[in-house]
């Protein structure tokens, strides 16, 4: 029998920062949970799309904790977190900043606005004007901000995490097509059930203070170093022909779709690829199933297709026709 292949140099060590950085991220569930009850999905959904590089679309009636979870969350990774609330009045400077003219020294200096941190919280993003909405393309793309001509990169990791109210549209300027497919992820904030209801109360009688999260005894449990050592490991998470051919299938499948105006577009397509990477790393493997392709079809895509009218009348969602998609397209063996 011949000898096994060497080891290439650096393998080895790079295994035990995946295994690491993976038990780091696995411990934010039960860290997040010192501060907030379930929506266990949610922090999944904010850790694939870190890993991701990616941002975050939260949709959820007000008072279901999607704020204290950002925080939460920015806490045990030890990372930046600002919050704007968006309303009509808001100006794109008042997001990126602005050049301020400082009279002691007759120059112009910037002012960084709160898009320079690590998890910016976007609250009720569709309260704001699509000027003002727009200010964040640029930082969510090309993760830079350029002020009277000059590029200023943001911090690494970048994340935001905008939210907006599913029941309440008077006064709202709906994202458009094209911003809205800047969000890697579109995640549902739930109410909770009936026990978790009663723990919230609970907690919150026993003195719990979701300003105060020190006092709840969250502490990091993973930082920036764990990330990107996480980011290198998902990139080398395998995709075979057959799993990309799948996902090509299901996102060709929505355009095909009666129910559809606006099928999922290739962009859509890799970032399906990218998210189902990343949660087949997260489980432990180091290699892409259709399970996971599965997994994060809903949350990847529900965002990215466009209802036909008459299809909304009748009661069609965008969650029900990927999951009809999901059915009929033949699954790689």
């Amino acid at each position: 029998m011949s000898a096994p292949p060497p080891v290439p140099a650096g393998t080895t060590e790079a295994i035990g920062n995946s295994d690491a950085a993976r038990a780091s991220l696995e411990a934010l569930r039960s860290e997040i949970a010192k501060a907030v009850v379930g929506q266990d999905s949610a922090v999944t959904g904010l850790v694939v799309a870190l890993l991701c590089r990616g941002h975050v679309l939260l949709e959820g009636v007000p008072g279901v904790a999607k704020t204290l979870l950002v925080r939460a969350l920015a806490s045990s990774l030890d990372l930046d977190t600002k919050r704007v609330q968006f309303t009509p009045d808001l100006m794109p400077s008042d997001v990126t900043g602005s050049l301020v003219y400082d009279a002691r020294t007759a120059e112009f200096s910037f002012q960084p606005g709160p898009v320079f941190t690590n998890l910016l919280l976007a609250d009720e993003i569709n309260r704001t004007p699509p000027k003002t909405q727009s200010s964040l393309l640029e930082a969510m793309e090309e993760r830079q901000v350029t002020v009277d001509g000059t590029p200023r990169p943001l911090p690494d990791p970048f994340l935001v995490a905008a939210t907006q109210n599913p029941v309440e549209y008077e006064g709202t300027y709906p994202l458009p097509e094209a911003q809205l497919d800047r969000f890697l992820l579109k995640l549902t904030v739930p109410l909770p059930s009936r026990d978790e209801e009663i723990n919230v109360l609970t907690r919150h009688s026993d003195g719990f203070n979701p300003r105060d999260l020190d006092s709840a005894g969250l502490r990091p449990v993973a930082g920036p170093a764990d990330l990107e050592a996480a980011r290198h490991a998902v990139a080398q998470t395998k995709a075979s022909p057959e799993i990309v051919g799948y996902v090509v299938d299901i996102c060709r499948a929505t355009r095909d779709s009666p129910s559809l105006s606006l099928g999922v577009s290739p962009r859509g397509a890799t970032a399906l690829l990218a998210t189902a990477r990343a949660w087949a790393w997260l489980t432990g493997r180091d290699y892409v199933t259709p399970d996971d392709v599965k997994a994060l079809a809903l949350p990847t895509l529900r965002h990215r297709i466009q209802l036909r009218p008459e299809a909304e009348m009748e009661g069609v969602t965008p969650d029900s026709v990927i999951t009809a998609v999901l059915a009929h397209v033949p699954v790689p063996r």
